[in-house]
């Protein structure tokens, strides 16, 4: 009778614990990671922007790299808000229908990037490995399709995961040990059987990685052996530049994840998720203008006659 009653408990809101309960680290926290999203900001808008307005970047890779930009801009958008808004109140109390959307919204663009990764991966294949043909193979309807498969997809699941688990009973525990509403805290407060919600996160999470992962792996060792046949090697470094900036995402990506997922159960602790959560949720966001246009000469180019543009117009 006392299981009934707590199931008909009515959770309306939430309260996220954030990265530290400290008074004293949470106006230095707030700063830091103000900067950071500013830096996220500033950083993916002007990638989005210079591609959309500067004609040499009308290509197939700077439509893809426009996309993970608008992606890296939307998933940091709906994590750090609320992050930056907690660090500065009393009660860090999110409602129930805004947790839910923040879980659907933050699982669409992260399984979004997954196969966007995997998408520019491809790209890099066919322009580095097929060269004469790229420009038939990448057509625009070709490049549309590839970048549309990732959002439906990714927006089905995430919605299907969000209906899922909020559907459970969480009787009267409200507490998460999170910055945000992630699947797994929110799991550690359900009264309900979460056995075939936790089945199906491995599935779809390890379809999602695994898959995005074995596409990346197999377009390099393609890309690889296209690169040492070539003869000379300002040729070699010439095709090999053209996905340094893609390569270092990718490593960056998949590492974090790997390091938070694939760790030793004993190892395992919510601090630990906590940490990676902030690597690949806020950081990765902000370095990856950064990767792009710092290692990569058109970006540069383009950023110098935006420049020059800017001044002849003052």
């Amino acid at each position: 009778m006392a299981d009934s009653n707590r199931s008909k408990t009515v959770i309306k809101e939430f309260i996220l614990l954030g990265i530290t309960d400290r008074p004293d680290l949470q106006i230095p926290l707030f700063v830091v990671f103000l900067l950071i999203y500013v830096f996220t900001l500033t950083g993916n808008l002007g990638i989005i922007i210079l591609i959309r307005t500067d004609s040499h970047l009308r290509t197939p890779m700077y439509f893809f790299l426009s996309h993970l930009a608008f992606v890296d801009l939307c998933y940091s958008s709906v994590i750090a808000p609320k992050m930056l808004a907690n660090f500065l109140a009393a009660k860090k109390t999110i409602s129930y229908n805004a947790c839910a959307a923040q879980l659907g919204c933050f699982l669409t663009f992260m399984t979004t990037e997954f196969f966007l990764l995997a998408v520019m991966a491809y790209d890099r294949y066919v322009a580095i490995c097929n060269p004469l043909l790229y420009q038939t193979i990448m057509s625009q309807k070709v490049c549309i399709q590839l970048i549309a498969a990732p959002y439906i997809y990714s927006f089905g699941v995430a919605l299907f995961h969000t209906i899922v688990t909020f559907r459970l009973s969480f009787c009267s525990a409200n507490v998460i040990n999170h910055f945000y509403c992630d699947d797994v805290p929110l799991l550690a407060l359900s009264c309900s059987d979460t056995s075939t919600k936790q089945i199906l996160i491995y599935v779809f999470a390890g379809f999602g990685f695994i898959c995005s992962l074995l596409i990346v792996l197999i377009s390099y060792i393609f890309i690889l052996s296209a690169i040492l046949r070539i003869s000379s090697a300002q040729g070699r470094h010439k095709a090999f530049s053209t996905c340094v900036s893609h390569l270092t995402a990718v490593t960056i990506f998949y590492g974090t994840l790997i390091f938070m997922y694939l760790q030793p159960r004993t190892n395992h602790s919510l601090e630990t998720d906590k940490i990676a959560s902030v690597f690949y949720t806020l950081v990765i966001p902000m370095l990856n203008p950064l990767i792009y246009s710092l290692r990569n000469k058109e970006v540069k180019d383009a950023l110098k006659r935006t420049a020059e543009r800017i001044l002849v117009v003052l």
